[in-house]
């Protein structure tokens, strides 16, 4: 019932609280990525979703597009602007996707929606992560700093799956909001090493 009811009820209800209540901050960011993005405040991309279903992730631009003599990006850690720094510090550059929860293509907790390019790559286990909805925040943000492989990532998104209750999302996005409060922001386990074993 939680799963296929109340949770959608609890997600569309929070993020329209706090998009209103950060409504401010989301326009005043906007208008300095503007400036500082060169007219481009958003980083938008295609992601699967629900049943490995097209979404778009719309994030804060926290990022220069920065590329080499080959015309291939940069590392990331070489083209993060100095504004785009501080944004992600306390992850602000997670709110616009406070609209995607709103429509429904992401839940506050769930495991985070990796890229396209993935999906061949799955086993059936690891592909059960996409049998709920992709979310903000996760199981495995929390745990990233004791996650040394992608398939330990893996194991906590598909704990999630197998465990998923209110209580269960209640400790993890109030876990996730603490990390907010002490500055740490959303631990991105997506810095880890290439999916396919590469570096």
């Amino acid at each position: 019932m939680y799963k296929h009811f109340f949770k959608r009820i609890f997600d569309f209800s929070a993020a329209l609280v706090l998009f209103i209540v950060t409504l401010p901050l989301f326009v005043i960011i906007t208008i300095i990525l503007f400036f500082a993005n060169k007219g481009k405040p958003f980083f938008i991309q295609g992601r699967p979703g629900l049943d490995e279903k097209a979404i778009k992730i719309i994030k804060f631009k926290t990022m220069a597009d920065k590329m080499d003599s080959n015309g291939c990006l940069l590392p990331n850690h070489i083209r993060i602007t100095k504004i785009g720094a501080i944004i992600r510090k306390f992850s602000l550059d997670e709110l616009p996707q406070l609209i995607s929860v709103l429509k429904g293509d992401l839940s506050f907790v769930g495991p985070r929606p990796l890229l396209f390019d993935y999906l061949p790559l799955y086993n059936a286990e690891q592909r059960k992560r996409h049998n709920v909805l992709p979310g903000i925040t996760g199981r495995a943000q929390l745990n990233a700093k004791n996650i040394k492989s992608w398939q330990e990532k893996f194991e906590n998104d598909i704990w999630y799956v197998n465990n998923l209750s209110f209580s269960v999302d209640f400790k993890i996005f109030l876990l996730s909001c603490l990390e907010l409060l002490h500055g740490e922001g959303m631990s991105q386990v997506e810095k880890l090493p290439r999916f396919d074993g590469t570096n």
